[in-house]
This record gives C-alpha cells, sequence and structure tokens, in this order.
C-alpha cells in the first residue's frame, strides 16, 4: 500500500520538507553525543543548501539552529554554537488591538473627515477656518455621493455639518452654496456581437 503525506505525521516547519524532518528524526535516535552534534552540523548544511540565504550572517545562522531546535520539538541534546530560543516564547500571543467600537451616524464620512471636521471646530473665527469648513462640506457631499445615497442635498450636509462640529458650524442653506458634482457612470467595456 503506498503512503501517502496526508497519512503521515505533520511537518513543524513545512519549507524544510519531510527529508529533513526524518534527518532529525534519526539524529533523536543516535546515542553517541559525538555522532548527534555530527549529524545536526549535516542537518544545519542541508538546511543552509536549500535556502543559501540563510547561510550568510550570525542572525541567520542562529535562525538554522532555532530551526533545529523547534524541529526535535526541543528534544535535540547537542552542543548548539549559539543560544537557541526557548519554547515557552513561540507560544505567546500578541497583545489585542483596541478597535474604534463607537458608531456615529456619520460613519459613511469616514474617521479622518469626521477629525477633520472637530479639529476645525477648535480653530480660532478666522477667513481661512470659513474657507476650510466650506471646502469640508464640499468634500462631504461627495462622499455622500459616493457612497450611493441618493439625498444629498445641502440641507442634509449643513445638518451633519452641525452634528459633527457639535453645533460650531451652522451653515445656511439660503447664504451658502456648495458646489455641485455629477456621477460619471464608467464606460462598460462590452463589445457588441455581430450577427
Amino acid at each position: 500500500m503506498l503512503s501517502y503525506n496526508t497519512h503521515l505525521k505533520k511537518l513543524v516547519l513545512p519549507e524544510y520538507g519531510r527529508i529533513i524532518q526524518e534527518m532529525v528524526d534519526h539524529c533523536l535516535t543516535i546515542e553517541d553525543r559525538a555522532q548527534r552534534n555530527l549529524c545536526a552540523q549535516t542537518i544545519i548544511n542541508a538546511m543552509g543548501n536549500l535556502f543559501p540565504a540563510l547561510k550568510e550572517g550570525e542572525e541567520n545562522k542562529r535562525k538554522l539552529w532555532d530551526h533545529l531546535a523547534i524541529m526535535s520539538d526541543f528534544k535535540l541534546d547537542i552542543d548548539y554554537p549559539y543560544e537557541i530560543v526557548q519554547q515557552d516564547s513561540l507560544e505567546t500571543n500578541p497583545d489585542k488591538i483596541a478597535y474604534n467600537t463607537v458608531i456615529s451616524d456619520n460613519r459613511h464620512y469616514g474617521r479622518h473627515l469626521i477629525a477633520m471636521v472637530q479639529r476645525a471646530a477648535q480653530m480660532e473665527q478666522s477667513e481661512e477656518r470659513d474657507a476650510l469648513v466650506l471646502m469640508l462640506a464640499n468634500q462631504m457631499k461627495k462622499v455622500m455621493l459616493a457612497s450611493g445615497n441618493d439625498s444629498t442635498d445641502d440641507v442634509r450636509i449643513f445638518k451633519d455639518l452641525a452634528a459633527i462640529s457639535h453645533g460650531e458650524f451652522r451653515l445656511n442653506p439660503d447664504e451658502v452654496k456648495l458646489n455641485e458634482y455629477n456621477i460619471i457612470v464608467p464606460p462598460t467595456s462590452k463589445k457588441k456581437k455581430k450577427k
């Protein structure tokens, strides 16, 4: 009966292949320490031949010896030329990433646009601030159109701007007009079939 790789034990570091793993398993069975050290050096040379970039440099050589220890499940008793990685340091989990869990009614504008509006609300009253608010309102209108929302009238944008800025920016739709934007549908690349 044929033996398939799916029936064999799972490889710890599959990038080295089953042959290297079998060499490591054989090295574990050698009783003479000098012979075991020689076998381990031969395995390191074979691993280096598979990945020539790891042959050069002290850090890369250390990595090969670490991989040998990992493949032997840290049971290989040899004279390591480097301090190898410890088994408990491999089983650490990364810290959890704190995600922003605040759900906003205006999240379709995006975090950065909302942050810019809030930052502009903290600025001192000036012509520069008024120009910035107008640019932000126009950008909000563009984002609203891009998100596929049909109700992109200026009144809605001004209400959202006032809500995001906590009432700092109250624009009057009779006095301020935002730019008009047209949605351009990309052409289809389908060619007409000849009959």
